[in-house]
């Protein structure tokens, strides 16, 4: 399997085999259900759909009751749908968890980030904004938006004050520092998208080369809450 269902259960500190710190992420990767199996005789690819968080059995509808039922597993309130690799022995039924990542040195986690409400330009873009001395009244303000004569409207996709934050984020390359089986966690380095307790999606890392590769897989991987 390619990825897993997990909640973000916040950041802390660890040390490494050299006495470093590395701040960490910890994730509850797991354990998630097998609810349906495809496979390539049948739907064309090999895939599994996968359920995470208990779900009261009163708020299905009666074909989703039938499909945990046929499944036999307990209600879902989350499922997703992973690609499988050549030679994964999976059926209706099983659980996985946070195994499946073993020696696998680096992840991608897709997560939503945190919703920071309406913003202007300078947080939400980090815009310079007008002169904040000798006279200036700009401060915080956008600018000029637009052309005058021609073409006299504002060109599609200009940046400008809204909603910021709340939207779907992957953080890739993110460096797997220890796995511990029993409690279904995963610490992985730097931030994930997402405040504590939310949903998050771990994909093993796609190959990339060059300095996308090593750039991302630095300890922290950069800031993504």
């Amino acid at each position: 399997m390619q990825g897993l269902l997990g909640k973000k259960l916040g950041m802390t500190q660890v040390f490494d085999e050299n006495g470093r710190r590395v701040t960490v992420t910890v994730i509850e990767a797991g354990p998630c259900a097998v609810v349906q199996r495809k496979t390539r005789e049948r739907d064309g690819y090999d895939a599994v759909q996968i359920g995470f968080l208990d779900q009261k059995e009163p708020r299905l509808t009666k074909a989703a009751r039938a499909r945990f039922q046929k499944a036999g597993v307990a209600p879902k309130r989350v499922l997703r749908e992973f690609r499988l690799d050549p030679g994964d022995e999976v059926r209706e039924g099983d659980a996985v968890g946070v195994s499946i990542f073993e020696g696998v040195s680096h992840v991608d986690v897709t997560g939503v980030s945190k919703g920071k409400g309406f913003q202007g330009v300078v947080k939400r873009y980090g815009m310079r904004g007008g002169p904040k001395s000798h006279g200036g009244h700009s401060k915080r303000r956008i600018g000029s938006i637009g052309q005058a004569a021609f073409p006299a409207r504002v060109a599609r996709g200009k940046r400008m004050p809204g909603h910021a934050g709340h939207r779907q984020v992957t953080q890739q390359n993110l460096r797997v520092v220890a796995l511990r089986g029993e409690e279904n966690l995963m610490l992985v380095g730097g931030a994930v998208p997402g405040p504590t307790g939310c949903l998050v999606c771990v994909r093993r890392a796609v190959k990339r080369s060059g300095a996308a590769a090593s750039g991302g897989a630095k300890e922290g991987g950069g800031k993504a809450s």
